[in-house]
């Protein structure tokens, strides 16, 4: 029985860009310049522990957290590739302090800029579990033709024009949404491009998996508290106890759950009370590719998406995946905690 037909990212963008006659194309240019960043960085991935890109940089990020090598190694190529880009007008980065701006004749008139946390889960490094690539790509508000502006990168995730990420595990995904919907491109390592293996991706309405930090859980409100005992409880009518799974990495678990269902919860707690994941590099384009696939995000005062960022670094708590799953944990977080 002859093989199906795969299909490339490159084609699969094309044939998505050609159902909107005014599209100029230029998103799918961002795109391909992302996997191209994404094959680059899987290729050194792929060799750590035979080079000498394991263990500590030396260096802190802005947050105060230490950078790893592959840290730094990721962040100069996502740099390097958008700089060449003609359709990237500026980038921001969780591993630089401040917004970057390509200020050359192209980059002016460019409509997007991306923002990214170049590698997440880079704790998981050296024990070899999933870790990932975050995008989010918005259109910028600035004027063209002139240099854009930190409001470009302040922006809620509801304006966000795609956003997806490159996870490097068993095999090498991208996966991207647009408000087309949510797709899946695996890694064909024998032609190097990646090839469309789960189309339109649906995140189910229930799920059996919550994924959270429970060794924090002495740090949590009420109201978490209250929650994981609720996943925990054996109620044969309610299809319970849920299993818990947790990674460690956000691009890891996350993946698992908009494919299995389940739910991802990173909650304030005393030593965050603004919760400890950053808003514009991982819960922004995480919530818009799980709304996207039907699913749900939410902080404590409602949709991440809704949240008008006032910093580049903000923080949020997040609770998102399965619609009826993050539903019952609000239900819980909302009846017990104070909002704040």
């Amino acid at each position: 029985m002859p093989q199906s037909k795969l299909i490339t990212m490159d084609e699969f963008t094309i044939q998505e860009t050609r159902k909107f006659p005014q599209a100029t194309g230029e998103l799918s240019t961002l795109l391909r310049d992302i996997g191209l960043a994404g094959k680059i960085i899987n290729k050194q991935v792929r060799r750590a522990g035979l080079e000498d890109i394991l263990g500590k940089h030396g260096a802190t990020n802005v947050q105060g957290e230490e950078q790893m090598k592959l840290d730094v190694y990721s962040n100069d190529i996502m740099i390097d590739i958008f700089m060449n880009s003609p359709e990237c007008a500026g980038i921001a980065s969780e591993e630089n302090d401040d917004h970057v701006c390509y200020e050359d004749t192209f980059s002016a008139n460019s409509k997007y800029v991306v923002l990214f946390d170049p590698l997440d889960g880079s704790s998981n490094i050296d024990v070899n579990a999933p870790i990932g690539t975050i995008f989010a790509i918005y259109r910028r508000v600035s004027e063209l033709g002139k240099p854009c502006t930190k409001e470009d990168f302040l922006q809620p995730g509801n304006r966000l024009m795609a956003a997806g990420y490159v996870i490097y595990g068993s095999s090498t995904m991208m996966v991207y949404a647009t408000k087309l919907g949510v797709n899946g491109f695996t890694l064909e390592p024998s032609i190097g491009e990646f090839c469309l293996s789960h189309p339109n991706i649906k995140c189910p309405e229930n799920g059996k998996i919550y994924s959270i930090n429970q060794g924090n859980s002495s740090k949590y409100s009420d109201g978490m508290k209250a929650y994981l005992d609720y996943c925990m409880e054996n109620k044969k009518e309610e299809n319970r106890p849920y299993s818990h799974r947790y990674i460690g990495s956000m691009v890891g678990d996350l993946h698992r759950t908009l494919i299995k269902g389940g739910i991802f919860m990173y909650p304030a707690d005393k030593s965050s009370t603004k919760g400890k994941l950053r808003l514009q590099y991982e819960c922004n384009p995480m919530a818009f590719i799980v709304e996207a696939a039907g699913g749900k995000a939410m902080c404590n005062t409602g949709n991440i998406l809704d949240i008008v960022p006032t910093e580049l670094h903000q923080r949020t708590p997040i609770f998102i995946g399965s619609k009826n799953m993050v539903n019952k944990a609000m239900e819980f977080v909302m009846e017990k905690e104070v909002v704040g």
